[in-house]
């Protein structure tokens, strides 16, 4: 690898506050970058739109993004992924990767038994993205929609006993019916590591749990060596982190903590129309 080469400036795109975690996951990995968050907060959510709605929302993020400097794009946002990475990755000038393969890939190599849960959001659900890209692994998977989970992650509830009563009542349902040798979860929402303590707890001992924040941020580092530009044991120093948003950047200020793990200082308010 060049030791001259530039450091990476990584986009990071999500409809809102998720992908936060997968932003957490890639400083951890590599800190010696430049990122740049990109939140559609003002026309989320993402789930109840249409393909080509979604594909639309975020091929502007992504451009936008492109236009800050970014020279690699991560989609934090499972819908995105799963509904519009193929339109994104032919309207973009860099490389693209989103959250369902890296999670896909990681769950075939935990895996025993070749069965695997995943559980998401309706619509990441309803595309069965995580089905596709585990059955390419030789994977026998269920999908299952946890819908009440993200706005319990949003109101803070992340130990509360009812979001851990709700994660029970849906884990049951997705380990049941034949389906109690499957060993490993897939995390298929970037809200849900913020209750992965929870969910070791609910879950059945003998499962392993796949969080795609975590996998997709290993993916990032493996294509950055693989591009040729500065990673996370080069001498590059310590990330610079900058946060853009289509909605309030005072509530994105109060709500990105609870998912970065650390102060957001300064967010851009940003209007794609304009």
């Amino acid at each position: 690898m060049n030791p001259l080469a530039p450091r990476p400036t990584i986009g990071v795109f999500d409809s809102g506050f998720g992908g936060l975690t997968v932003l957490k996951e890639l400083v951890a990995l590599i800190p010696g970058a430049d990122y740049l968050y990109f939140g559609d907060t003002a026309r989320l959510p993402y789930g109840s739109k249409s393909v080509e709605t979604v594909a639309r929302y975020a091929v502007e993020a992504t451009h936008f993004l492109e236009r800050q400097g970014a020279n690699l794009l991560v989609i934090a946002c499972n819908t995105a992924t799963a509904l519009a990475l193929d339109q994104i990755t032919g309207a973009v000038h860099v490389p693209v990767i989103g959250v369902v393969e890296p999670g896909a890939e990681q769950a075939s190599a935990a895996s025993k038994n070749r069965r695997v849960v995943v559980i998401g959001t309706e619509a990441t659900v309803s595309s069965h993205a995580y089905l596709k890209a585990l059955q390419r692994r030789a994977i026998e998977a269920r999908e299952k929609a946890c819908p009440l989970l993200v706005p319990l992650v949003e109101e803070g509830w992340v130990e509360h006993a009812v979001t851990e009563q709700v994660a029970r009542i849906y884990l049951q349902d997705a380990f049941g019916d034949g389906f109690q040798g499957a060993d490993v979860l897939v995390l298929g929402c970037t809200h849900y590591p913020l209750i992965k303590p929870l969910l070791r707890r609910v879950a059945p001992p003998h499962v392993s749990i796949v969080d795609s924040a975590h996998s997709t941020a290993y993916a990032v580092s493996g294509k950055i060596a693989e591009i040729c530009v500065s990673s996370a044991q080069g001498p590059a120093g310590q990330p610079t982190l900058r946060f853009f948003a289509t909605d309030s950047a005072e509530k994105f200020r109060r709500m990105g903590p609870n998912f970065l793990g650390h102060p957001v200082d300064s967010v851009e308010h940003v209007d794609l129309k304009e």
